[in-house]
């Protein structure tokens, strides 16, 4: 339509698939090409279009590019579920590469948490993409609508710019358009003039000529069957435009009724089909068309339901159309109207034994898969009723439930459910309906609630070890978080990596931690028999918000906390009374542990004193008897300390690694391995490097005792105040070890005759032991057997030695100890829960080690019985009665603290339900005073109505001028101001009543402060 006077609106109506039945189209008498030769021609390469548009009048640019924009660039439908699930693609594919601040992230395209990289898992750990490993090129590629191209609007057969471009240049088209808006006879002109008969044929039948197509089929002999330059019959045309006349005059003239098109894309019946023309269809039938043609791609069925034309379905399967296609994976009608939600057309369909079961596509997608991608309820309704498969797997393993969770639709998640859909069904990636519903922040509410009440696992992960925890925190749904929460997602779940979902919130939604506290406090409660000041008022503790559902150990969370900063929770009374228990649970294991070690230590000690200690260099040494015995010994006791250093190594080898105090123990096992190689050896034949070797591993054995005593919460504040300060100085020395080292070559150059000074090393040694004090002044100066040499020079070194060595950095080095001691001191309390917490986790850790799963069950009954909380007559549930003197079991300031939180508690509830009901007391005040008010105006207007309805009755009455009737008046209006008083005395009655009313509350209020 390149005509300035074809409105583009017209053009816009035609172009679009409409519900009508028809797509006849009226054109004007100028209906095709312009009549005047171009004055400037414009050359435009439109893919996959390529075709050049002759513009007519100059000033009608504005115009021609208008129609060309609507006819082209026509807006395209795009599915906005598939835009979000690329657009969160990307965003979590940032977020895994952006996910550690402190330089962990590896940019290369490997996950942050360490788990292995496909591409699969780098396109769509996040997010919900089907297509994952391919590019998607486009938006508008949807994982799930396999059937993007049969929506309405989308398929046509051909498009308008199409055939318009194809008539456009058929010989003598533009003469042709010249003469179609003419009143000159047809005939004489087509003679005379030598017109192409097929390009007039075409072209008068896409105009609607009626008079000229009539002419020329009878009159000229023109052939009808005469097709443009892809194939395209007269037939063809009228069929797609819905003109049934033009229909009637060709296949009264002999056109073929069954003909393709060049490309095999339809016959007329498709064409008739498509634009929904029952009519057309009709005479079609009637001269022998094929009502199943194409049912390999497409029928003519299946333009019918895509035009969502009714009439023009039940007609042709009235007529013997055939539902179904014969070839497997084909897209079937049913597809179709399940694409578009066309309900009316699937009813039809399936009462006609449509296969409600048929796949379409590599991706063996089902109807029932588009409709609830689609959130088409009543679709989905039919095609359950219809025996579709509720949970039909695609290629990727997805049910409907899967994509109308993809989709966020809530109404078709519900109802699927409610029809007993698995809900714990996994698709790709072992992803869950629960990973799904999480992808955007429109409808995620609805679709997770629903699915949660389904008894879904909340903490089912992915193959990649995330769960719908993970996600929500990551894309920031701390309201999806917090849901999830509620109904049980363990937050100490850990990627293959080993990142817990606990550090995604602290990162991303960072607000849950303040709800989760408050959760925290409404796990103690108070028996509400007894008031909080009584004796027998019982305070109850609910450890299971602290226990997770996993084999992990009961102290998972508080780890978790404390990895992630968040120390401070273990302060909150729940906490450290779930400590307490929880070390007196497992402390045996550990006091067992302390045991054995100090016996070792003991016992490698005496073998160490008794061999190593003699100087049996002349000889005459003797090994005692009892030697032999203690080697013998040490080396089992050793043994059994590697085997549990290797047993920990298998449980972790990374955190193994890590930690430093397990390099400490394989140096003291290789070292008593050295020392103790030959026990019943003479003492005389030790060889002296076993000497060195002993003095280093009994300093190591020792140490690591302390370490061990440390772990005790009584002594482990001192064992890490001297952690501490060790690990300072030693910063402290290698940021002043050039002065020192200067000091040291000084003293070395200037002090040659003295003992200490004569070597390099001896000297640097002096001069760290001179620091603590020992400076030996008159030795070194004055002393007899010695001269210094270079006076002066010597003297000044030193002074200045003393003054910037042993007085400005020792007291530098004693300043930053006592800080650090200051530090630990204030925050004492929570370094003691956290230290005890580790010491819980990894006691436990190793206790209920994967290692140990084929062990005799009845060992690990014991051990569960022993040190979990869960299998104490607790059953993690405590009672305490705070204002009982007789309560010994947990701490007097653990039990204030207790009684504080709750009678805080109690106050803020108590003071916010007497706001509310002084609230609601004074609104009920002011609606009483609002209806009191009303009331005495309402009975004031009746009154005066009725005083002036008497007056006029009495005015109006004959006996007026007797006097007779005064009396009367005079009374109603005496008890009419009685009524009036009698309201005044109900309304002050009223408001004295609201008075009492308030005393009372203010009396309450006095008792509870008292109470």
């Amino acid at each position: 339509q390149f005509s300035s006077t074809f409105p583009p609106d017209q053009i816009a109506d035609q172009s679009r698939a409409s519900s009508s039945s028809s797509r006849i189209v009226h054109r004007p008498r100028s209906a095709f090409l312009g009549r005047r030769k171009p004055n400037k021609v414009a050359n435009w390469s439109l893919a996959p279009i390529k075709w050049r548009v002759k513009i007519v009048r100059e000033n009608a640019w504005k115009g021609y590019l208008k129609r060309l924009r609507a006819l082209i660039f026509r807006p395209r439908t795009m599915d906005a579920v598939r835009f979000s699930i690329i657009e969160n693609e990307m965003k979590w594919e940032d977020e895994y590469r952006m996910y550690y601040a402190d330089g962990e992230a590896v940019e290369s395209g490997r996950p942050l948490d360490g788990s292995p990289t496909t591409s699969r898992y780098r396109l769509s750990i996040s997010s919900e993409s089907d297509v994952a490993g391919v590019e998607i090129s486009s938006p508008n590629q949807q994982p799930h609508d396999l059937c993007s191209g049969s929506r309405e609007g989308q398929d046509e057969i051909w498009a308008y710019s199409e055939i318009e471009a194809a008539l456009k240049e058929l010989p003598d088209a533009d003469r042709i358009a010249e003469l179609l808006d003419s009143l000159v006879p047809v005939g004489d002109v087509l003679v005379d003039y030598g017109f192409a008969l097929d390009s007039t044929l075409l072209l008068a039948v896409w105009a609607s000529k009626h008079d000229m197509l009539g002419q020329m089929v009878k009159g000229l002999g023109v052939d009808v069957n005469a097709s443009d330059c892809w194939g395209r019959t007269a037939l063809h045309l009228a069929c797609y435009i819905g003109d049934y006349r033009a229909v009637e005059l060709l296949l009264q003239a002999g056109a073929r009724a069954q003909c393709w098109d060049k490309q095999r894309k339809a016959t007329p019946l498709h064409c008739a089909a498509s634009c929904g023309s029952v009519e057309c269809i009709g005479l079609l039938l009637a001269k022998g068309a094929d009502i199943n043609a194409g049912i390999e791609k497409h029928s003519p069925l299946h333009y019918a339901v895509q035009r969502n034309s009714k009439r023009c379905v039940e007609y042709l399967l009235k007529n013997g159309a055939n539902p179904n296609t014969p070839q497997v994976y084909t897209q079937t009608p049913l597809h179709v109207a399940a694409s578009n939600g066309f309900v009316e057309c699937m009813d039809l369909l399936l009462n006609n034994g449509a296969d409600a079961r048929s796949q379409y596509g590599q991706k063996k997608i089902t109807s029932l898969h588009l409709a609830a991608s689609e959130n088409y309820l009543e679709c989905v309704k039919l095609l359950l009723n219809a025996g579709a498969d509720i949970d039909a797997r695609n290629k990727d393993q997805q049910t409907p439930l899967h994509l109308a969770c993809l989709s966020q639709c809530h109404e078709t998640v519900t109802y699927l459910i409610s029809k007993n859909a698995d809900v714990h069904a996994v698709y790709r990636d072992g992803r869950t309906a629960l990973h799904a519903s999480i992808v955007k922040e429109s409808r995620f509410w609805d679709t997770t609630l629903s699915l949660l009440k389904a008894k879904v696992d909340v903490n089912r992960a992915d193959n990649f070890g995330y769960t719908p925890l993970h996600i929500a925190a990551l894309n920031e749904f701390s309201s999806c978080v917090f849901l999830l929460i509620e109904y049980g997602a363990d937050i100490t779940a850990r990627t293959n990596g080993g990142v817990s979902a606990l550090s995604f919130i602290i990162r991303r939604t960072p607000e849950i931690i303040p709800k989760y506290i408050d959760k925290l406090d409404t796990a103690i409660s108070v028996n509400s028999i007894h008031e909080i000041g009584d004796v027998d008022c019982e305070i109850r503790l609910d450890f299971r918000l602290l226990v997770p559902n996993n084999d992990r150990g009961e102290t998972e969370l508080l780890l978790a906390f404390i990895e992630v900063g968040q120390r401070r929770i273990l302060k909150h009374p729940l906490c450290e009374t779930f400590l307490l228990l929880k070390w007196r649970r497992i402390r045996k294991f550990f006091l067992f542990s302390l045991f054995f070690h100090g016996l070792f230590v003991l016992l490698f000690t005496a073998y160490v004193l008794g061999v190593y200690v003699k100087d049996c260099r002349t000889l005459t040494c003797r090994t005692a008897p009892y030697i032999p015995v203690l080697g013998y010994s040490v080396i089992f006791q050793n043994l059994t300390l590697m085997t549990k250093e290797l047993f920990q190594m298998m449980h972790g080898f990374v955190g193994y690694v890590r930690y430093w105090e397990n390099w400490l123990q394989w140096s003291i096992v290789v070292g008593v391995f050295l020392c103790t190689q030959n026990p019943t050896a003479e003492i005389s034949t030790v060889p002296i490097w076993q000497h060195h070797v002993a003095a280093i591993v009994i300093f190591l054995a020792w140490l690591e005792l302390m370490m061990l005593v440390g772990r005790f919460p009584v002594f482990g504040l001192y064992v890490q105040m001297f952690t501490t300060v060790a690990v300072n100085f030693a910063k402290f020395l290698m940021a002043y070890c050039c002065l020192l080292i200067a000091f040291g070559l000084s003293f070395c150059v200037l002090f040659p005759n003295y003992i200490a000074f004569k070597q390099i090393l001896r000297g640097l040694l002096k001069t760290i032991v001179m620091m603590a004090g020992e400076l030996e002044f008159e030795d070194i100066f004055y002393g007899n057997s010695l001269k210094i040499q270079y006076p002066g020079t010597a003297h000044g070194m030193f002074l200045a030695f003393v003054l910037l060595v042993t007085v400005i950095l020792t007291n530098l080095l004693v300043g930053l100890a006592v800080s650090d001691i200051q530090g630990l001191q204030q925050s004492a309390g929570l370094d003691r829960l956290s230290r005890q917490a580790e010491l819980i986790s990894r006691l436990e850790s190793l206790m209920f080690s994967k290692l140990l799963r084929k062990a005799p069950i009845r060992l690990w009954a014991i051990f569960q019985k022993i040190a979990l909380l869960k299998t104490s007559r607790f059953r993690l549930h405590f009672r305490v009665k705070p204002n009982d003197p007789r309560e010994k079991r947990i701490p007097k300031e653990l039990i204030t603290s207790i009684y504080k939180l709750v009678a805080e508690r109690r106050e803020r509830n108590q003071s916010m339900k007497r706001k509310r009901t002084h609230r609601n007391m004074q609104t009920f005040r002011e609606l009483l005073e609002e209806d009191a008010a009303a009331m005495v105006t309402l009975r004031r207007q009746r009154f005066k109505t009725r005083t002036s309805n008497k007056n006029r009755t009495v005015s109006e009455s004959p006996y007026l001028a007797s006097g007779v009737g005064g009396r009367s008046v005079h009374g109603s209006s005496s008890t009419s101001s009685q009524q009036l008083k009698a309201l005044e005395e109900g309304q002050k009655l009223i408001l004295m009543k609201l008075d009492e009313l308030g005393k009372e509350v203010d009396s309450l209020k006095a008792k509870v402060k008292t109470g």
